[in-house]
């Protein structure tokens, strides 16, 4: 009789420590498992990149002008031209800028920094009229590259007084709830409390009921 309850407890502890053994196993797999997802998680945001929310479009003048002096500065030349530029300007967010970090036991991934938006990409067309040579002073290949180049530049410096930037500002919550869907789907939450979003517009202010004097 001893032997069997000996076989028994033997098979009993032989059972407990099987199961002991295959839980720590799973709970190490599944600990595993979730380091992986949240790192590739943080890769897939990332590798969104550029995230364009506003496009804005310039047309502009710009005045091209060179004076060039020769023999001892007694002779000076002159060459200038005439530039129409119409640009298409692109702004929004650049995604690998983004403070976050995972939280595996919560799934969770934590925004802590959300970038400003900046300008992503500037396609000017350029045209050239009323262009003027000077005897020793003419325009050469590299001349027209200098111009395409400045051109980009003037309408860089016109982009912060056009209105895109703000504009830019307004879209950040859609680019957040974007970001949150990415999230969503693979069963996750994103957390972005610590940004500073306005969530809820502000509403207009009730204007105040005029009450007609009863005679």
């Amino acid at each position: 009789m001893s032997d069997i309850l000996q076989i028994l407890l033997g098979l009993l502890l032989g059972i407990l420590g099987t199961y002991w053994l295959v839980s720590i196993f799973w709970k190490r797999r599944s600990s595993e498992n979730t380091q992986e997802q949240s790192i590739i998680i943080l890769e897939k945001i990332r590798n969104v990149y550029k995230l364009i929310t506003v496009e804005g479009e310039f047309a502009e003048i710009y005045q091209y002008e060179n004076v060039r002096e020769h023999f001892l500065k007694l002779i000076s030349s002159k060459k200038k031209a005439l530039l129409v530029i119409n640009a298409k300007v692109n702004v929004g967010f650049d995604l690998k800028k983004i403070e976050m970090h995972a939280d595996p036991s919560s799934k969770k991934i934590i925004l802590t920094s959300f970038p400003e938006p900046e300008v992503l990409s500037i396609e000017p067309d350029v045209k050239y009229y009323d262009i003027k040579e000077g005897l020793f002073n003419w325009f050469k290949t590299d001349d027209l590259s200098t111009l395409h180049s400045e051109a980009k530049e003037h309408i860089l410096k016109k982009i912060p007084e056009s209105g895109l930037l703000e504009s830019a500002k307004k879209e950040a919550l859609d680019a957040v709830l974007m970001i949150e869907n990415m999230v969503q789907a693979i069963g996750w939450k994103l957390d972005y409390k610590a940004l500073e979003i306005d969530l809820i517009p502000e509403k207009p202010k009730a204007k105040p009921k005029l009450k007609k004097n009863q005679v």
